[in-house]
């Protein structure tokens, strides 16, 4: 019986192709916003006071930040973004490395995280 060349190709493609995906699924798990082609920008999250802050995550509903800041569960923290501008949130979570914060969600959310994101994702000026 003789096999077709996009069996054989198939047959003997498949444990490599299980191996990339095993690798890509890993990557996208740990890999949150960013990537190799993102710079994380230092931006200053203002609670009791000015504390700097690696902002992780960003999106219209709120953020995730590097920061040894801690300010209460529920405290009105303003975060400033050197490209993106100001804006007011309410922290939401702690953790050992940072602090969520969500931001109310409308328009001025979005943009912030747009400007953010395509201020991490642009290439330094030289």
């Amino acid at each position: 019986m003789a096999v077709s060349r996009s069996r054989l190709n198939l047959i003997f493609a498949a444990p490599a192709y299980d191996a990339l995906m095993a690798r890509t699924q890993t990557l996208e798990s740990h890999a949150g916003m960013a990537t190799r082609w993102r710079r994380r920008r230092m931006c200053v999250l203002i609670a009791e006071a000015p504390a700097p802050a690696a902002l992780r995550e960003v999106s219209a509903a709120g953020a995730f930040l590097e920061t040894n800041a801690r300010p209460a569960l529920g405290a009105r923290v303003e975060l400033r973004h050197p490209d993106a501008g100001t804006i007011f949130g309410q922290v939401r979570s702690l953790a050992d490395d940072g602090v969520g914060i969500s931001f109310e969600c409308g328009e001025r959310s979005v943009a912030f995280a747009l400007a953010a994101i395509a201020a991490d994702m642009s290439r330094p000026a030289s």
